[in-house]
């Protein structure tokens, strides 16, 4: 390709609404370009990036045995309600000309499962299918560029099988092949526990990349490598100290105090870690007490995955006033009836001398006796872990790091067989549901997150496997013939070794020359200039690290050819 021929409408400043590095340098760069909020369009060398991150996971996926697919982005209603996914608040919805409901596909469970009802025999198992298809999912919040968006593409892969083992296996082999593929996407990534959330499943393993741009936390201990998203970590507690115990609780008047911290300040009150923090749910349309200590914050996916509600929000005031007598900020758990369900987190179990809400406007509790006081329906794990507490593993200390989300597995089990009908029949003759794996990597949050680990303050730094060109020949001054057929001469003898190579002819100063081919981010540069080719010579210089060096004009384009090879992984 040349330049004087090319789509690159790189840009000298950045986007207004632009916060992330990646967005930045994205649209700077002329990969991308905004539509409407959470819409993008990729511009030829965007393009030219996923097709090779594409190209990436297609090659591992294919070296596990999968096929590939290509299935419809519009779905009939029903087949989303047989799997009681109808409703999905984030799903885009549309009826055609004779009045059929339709939904834009957010995801492909539904549809690759409804096609596996044509399997019939366990020996026609193990299978393995994948596509890279668009996706719509209607974000409330649209942001980052790539990173957020409302429709994308994503490679979306299915195993099928009979047996658990089976599933096991198959779900180690994508493991396997996911850090295989952000290794050749240049992309250090942390596998970390993880909430499946609508998805279902057992179990649920993210692929996280470190950002500042992120917008999911990770906990992770550098000793003994666990790791986790924030909605599933755990960790150990150094023990409380309780209060003087009492031999029941007593009422005492909190005018005013309504926050953790108030009553902490205030005389005769509590420090945070001896308070019962109390908050009131409406779960799938019944109310629901979540006890927490006062220093800690809920986490909503915990208290999701633990109660496998579909709908699930905070009470309203009036909700709360006709449930327990008070507002919030003077509520506890206190004598309440076994009727309303109440979890509570394990770092309030056992604690004595514990200060909670009333039920009563600016009245509280002191004395509580967790144990004798308060009638708890399920012990589950509600708080947010804290960067520096304990490893749950190894007790050593704990860091948060912020990060995004490139990709994610989980073990679906027979949640959408068994939905969808999807049986085969077992050795002994038994029709049996198909054991399901789900596995999805989103291709442009891919090709963002590589801009967010690879770039500096001239622009992008590519990963030679996924960058648009692999090399850029600069012709310092093209109307020159001297310079004019050297460059061709490189350009003509690296497309012929096979390098995705771009030839730079245009008619501008030197200056705008290497300014556009450091924000483009193109690995090597050949700079061909009057000066160099006197001597003999061309200039070679490496993107990362932003290395030269000189070399002779005929063994340029053989040598950087052998840097690109060695490269590719």
């Amino acid at each position: 390709m040349k330049w004087t021929q090319a789509f690159i409408p790189t840009l000298r400043d950045d986007p207004a609404d632009a916060e992330a590095v990646s967005h930045k340098l994205l649209v700077r760069a002329g990969f991308a370009r905004q539509l409407v909020s959470g819409i993008y369009s990729l511009l030829p060398l965007g393009f030219r990036v996923a097709r090779k991150v594409e190209g990436i996971v297609r090659d591992e996926l294919e070296k596990i045995g999968a096929q590939e697919f290509q299935l419809p982005c519009m779905h009939p209603t029903e087949i989303w309600e047989q799997t009681g996914r109808g409703e999905i608040p984030e799903s885009f919805r549309l009826k055609d000309r004779h009045g059929a409901d339709l939904v834009l596909g957010l995801t492909h469970e539904e549809i690759f499962t409804h096609l596996s009802r044509e399997l019939r025999s366990y020996k026609e198992l193990p299978q393995t299918w994948f596509q890279f298809q668009t996706k719509f999912r209607d974000e409330e919040r649209p942001k980052s560029g790539l990173l957020r968006v409302r429709e994308f593409v994503m490679k979306d892969s299915y195993s099928f099988d009979y047996t658990l083992e089976g599933l096991d296996h198959q779900f180690q082999q994508h493991f396997e092949a996911y850090r295989r593929i952000f290794e050749r996407c240049g992309l250090d990534t942390v596998a970390v526990e993880a909430s499946s959330g609508a998805m279902g499943g057992s179990e649920s393993i993210e692929f996280m990349v470190q950002t500042e741009s992120g917008e999911d936390w990770v906990v992770t201990c550098e000793l003994c490598g666990y790791a986790a998203n924030i909605e599933k970590a755990t960790s150990t507690l150094a023990p409380a100290e309780d209060a003087p115990g009492m031999d029941a609780p007593e009422k005492f008047p909190t005018p005013g105090v309504v926050t953790i911290q108030a009553l902490v300040d205030f005389e005769g009150g509590a420090p945070a870690d001896g308070q019962i923090k109390t908050l009131v749910y409406v779960v799938d349309g019944s109310p629901l007490l979540a006890l927490l200590r006062g220093d800690h914050d809920l986490v909503e996916q915990k208290l999701i995955d633990a109660t496998g509600a579909s709908d699930l929000r905070p009470a309203g005031e009036s909700e709360i006033q006709t449930l327990l007598g008070a507002r919030p900020g003077s509520l506890g758990a206190v004598g309440l009836s076994d009727e309303i369900r109440v979890l509570a987190d394990p770092a309030i179990q056992g604690r004595t001398g514990m200060v909670t809400g009333a039920n009563e406007d600016g009245f509280h509790f002191r004395g509580v006796d967790v144990a004798r006081d308060v009638s708890v329906t399920e012990w589950v794990d509600l708080r947010e872990v804290k960067d520096g507490e304990s490893c749950p593993a190894c007790e050593n200390k704990l860091t948060l790091q912020k990060t995004v989300e490139v990709a994610h597995i989980f073990k679906l089990g027979t949640k959408y067989s068994e939905a969808l009908g999807a049986k085969v029949l077992d050795e002994n003759g038994k029709n049996v549901p198909l054991i399901m794996g789900s596995y999805g990597i989103g291709i442009g949050r891919a090709v963002a997150a590589i801009v967010e680990r690879h770039n500096d303050e001239n622009g992008i730094i590519w990963p030679v496997n996924v960058a648009p060109f692999e090399v850029v020949v600069t012709v310092v001054k093209p109307k020159e013939v001297a310079c004019h057929e050297a460059g061709e001469r490189i350009y003509e003898t690296l497309l012929g070794a096979g390098i995705d190579v771009l030839l730079d002819d245009r008619d501008v100063g030197p200056g705008v020359k290497f300014k556009d081919a450091e924000l483009v981010g193109i690995p090597y540069r050949i700079t061909v200039g009057p000066k160099g080719l006197a001597d003999g010579t061309v200039e070679v210089f490496r993107r990362q690290g932003a290395r030269k060096r000189d070399l002779p004009v005929d063994r340029a384009a053989e040598a950087v050819t052998e840097n690109v090879l060695e490269d590719r992984r």
